[in-house]
């Protein structure tokens, strides 16, 4: 599949020469690159936090853990959107539930979500984002 041209500059990946500047780099970056599966699976977790509904609901759980009807009303959302989002969010394990009697408690998974999501609002509070799609100008 991906194989060293005889060419110098040139890689074939996948049938196309690519050309190269800095083979000793490229072949380094190539080795540590994750597995696909692993790329995929990431993706995923992105695609989860890309939704602004499932992002409210996780950035209320950074203080705690909150019940769905305590979700519902941090974030605006009815309790079946909220159901719904955190049943998905269960499902990757971004989020844990803790039952109490009929009650159900969620919270963050695990430390590397907080992470994330600490990392991405503090990114955001410093940067001046751009958004051509919504008619924005640099």
């Amino acid at each position: 599949m991906n194989r060293s041209s005889d060419v110098k500059g040139l890689i074939d990946i996948d049938g196309c020469s690519v050309r190269v500047v800095d083979a000793p780099r490229v072949a380094t970056v190539r080795e540590r690159m994750p597995a696909t599966q692993d790329l995929d699976d990431t993706a995923d977790v992105f695609g989860l936090l890309s939704d602004p509904g499932r992002l409210r609901l996780l950035v209320s759980l950074l203080d705690g853990e909150l019940c769905v009807c305590d979700l519902a009303a941090v974030t605006g959302q009815s309790e079946s959107a909220v159901s719904h989002a955190l049943r998905l969010l269960r499902a990757h394990r971004i989020v844990a539930v803790r039952r109490s009697g009929r009650m159900a408690y969620y919270r963050l998974e695990d430390p590397h979500v907080r992470m994330l999501l600490d990392l991405a609002l503090a990114h955001t509070e410093h940067s001046e984002l751009i958004h051509p799609e919504r008619g924005e100008q640099s």
